[in-house]
């Protein structure tokens, strides 16, 4: 009961934290419109997500390393200072205290990829002070409670994004996150009691650095990659070039380093290597298909920005409740094997029903297809991260959280570039079936967007023939989905299940679940 209270006290600190990383990308996404029109730069746009991204990638390894060496606390709020002082900087871009709007854009993303090395240690340390306060058999409840904190905001980004873009100005959308900030520090300062302890052991800041080369060199290949440059073009070709040799040169020097940034031995571990795969593979089906509904909605239903994201509320509530119920199971019976199996044969089902969507399918139909990929979710958002930290030491929980972590980030970034590909070669297939090459270059070119009032202008035939090559192509993106979802039970199928130690009634004791 005393753990309990004293988890419940920092869970808001915790919560405050991992909602800063949650919100900020929803709510950019919806004001960019208008920081384009003030601060230009329209070709230029891409890089203030991928310059976000890029750094939190990057970032999330060594924020999990240097908090299992030198105390999670400081560390952890050293990140959301950062993520702070990115945000200000953020929302004075192109002001007159910097100089005018002349360079704005180009500051924005500057100050976004700072923002985004901040935003690497707030979830990864989130969940490792988790594991720091909870013995393995209680910590699924908790990561449920927050796994749920994460799909409301997912579902509020938008609707707050709307709000700021239509009442306040834009760069409200950064300076909001300064008091949410400012409360996480507060709580965090007075109420999260972490033992204090120093290693003298020294960072390994050769292997961050080429693992910092090879990731920044496969988000840039899956972000510019059939976009911004073919993929046989010198810029994709050396980008690969300079990944693969980057992390040739990792592996070498990890198995030297006292303190690798990412022990390489976590890997032997069955379980370890197992869920990094799973982790992998959800990013790339969940968040590469996901990335296409919005568009769906819009363009082919109908539905404002705004009301896109509403829409998303049965996927979100239903990760949630699921998320809810499987964190107080694991901490009743002690086991988790189930649910990343049913987990991936919930999504794979719930990616099938996706795939059927035409361009008359109505929105209730829709909801219900996408509350059936939110149940998938929820059973594995939290148990992939509880099978990493039981996985491994006490020592590398921080490592073990960041690497979970990373591979859902770099599968996500992968599954956006794949299926953006097919998006478009699918698109301008249906197009050049119904209107001829021309017409479907040129809509393609513009990434297959179209807004209401230009579709109202539209001959009904014209309409109707893009909209349904629009929802024929999205539909096949699921499709290909499900090849990727259905591994995820597979996979999921050969991993050990060792009880966990510490449940209710028994010794509080942190034991490592070693699965040989």
């Amino acid at each position: 009961m005393e753990r309990r209270r004293e988890v419940m006290a920092v869970l808001p600190g915790l919560m405050a934290a991992m909602v800063l990383a949650m919100l900020d990308n929803m709510i950019v996404g919806t004001a960019m419109p208008r920081i384009v029109e003030e601060l230009g730069g329209l070709t230029h746009l891409s890089w203030v997500v991928t310059a976000y991204v890029l750094g939190t990638t990057v970032s999330t390894p060594i924020w999990g390393k240097i908090g299992d060496l030198y105390g999670r606390k400081n560390i952890f709020m050293g990140s959301i200072v950062i993520f702070m002082v990115g945000s200000v900087l953020c929302g004075m871009a192109g002001s007159d205290l910097l100089g005018g709007p002349s360079d704005g854009m180009g500051e924005l993303i500057a100050f976004r990829a700072l923002q985004g090395l901040g935003a690497g240690g707030l979830m990864v340390n989130a969940m490792a002070i988790i594991g720091d306060l909870v013995p393995p058999r209680e910590r699924g409840q908790y990561q449920g409670i927050m796994a749920g904190v994460m799909s409301l905001a997912m579902i509020a980004g938008p609707l707050v994004g709307g709000f700021i873009t239509d009442h306040l100005d834009w760069r409200w959308a950064f300076y909001v996150n300064l008091p949410v900030g400012a409360v996480a520090l507060a709580l965090l300062a007075v109420k999260l009691k972490l033992p204090k302890h120093r290693s003298e052991a020294r960072i390994d800041w050769l292997g961050a650095a080429l693992l910092s080369i090879g990731i920044t060199a496969l988000v840039l290949i899956t972000t510019w990659g059939g976009n911004e440059y073919d993929w046989t073009s010198p810029q994709i070709l050396g980008l690969t070039a300079l990944a693969i040799v980057s992390i040739a040169a990792f592996i070498p020097v990890e198995r030297r380093a006292a303190e690798p940034i990412m022990p390489l031995q976590l890997f032997r571990n069955r379980n370890f290597a197992l869920i990094s795969a799973v982790g992998f593979l959800l990013g790339f089906a969940m968040f590469g298909a996901i990335n296409f509904l919005p568009l769906y909605q819009q363009t082919v239903q109908g539905a404002s920005a705004t009301n896109s994201g509403l829409l998303l509320l049965p996927m979100m509530g239903a990760a949630m409740v699921v998320s809810l119920f499987v964190g107080r199971a694991i901490t009743r019976t002690g086991r988790y094997k189930l649910y990343p199996v049913l987990g991936g044969v919930v999504m794979a089902v719930g990616m099938f029903l996706l795939s059927l969507m035409g361009v008359d399918t109505p929105s209730w139909q829709t909801g219900l297809f996408i509350a059936v990929l939110g149940l998938g979710m929820g059973f594995l958002m939290q148990t992939t991260m509880l099978i990493a930290q039981n996985s491994v030491e006490q020592r590398d929980l921080g490592v073990a959280s960041s690497t979970s972590t990373f591979f859902r980030s770099i599968g996500g970034s992968f599954g956006v570039s794949l299926f953006g590909a097919i998006f478009n070669n699918q698109l301008l297939s249906g197009l050049t079936d119904r209107f001829g090459a021309r017409v479907a270059d040129q809509v393609v070119a513009s990434g297959g967007r179209m807004d209401a009032a230009a579709l109202g202008h539209l001959p009904p035939q014209v309409r109707t023939g893009f909209l349904t090559a629009l929802a024929d192509a999205i539909a096949g993106i699921f499709w290909w989905a499900i090849l990727f979802a259905v591994v995820v039970p597979v996979l999921a199928a050969f991993i050990k299940e060792i009880p966990l130690r510490g449940g209710p009634g028994e010794e509080a004791k942190l034991e490592v679940a070693v699965a040989d």
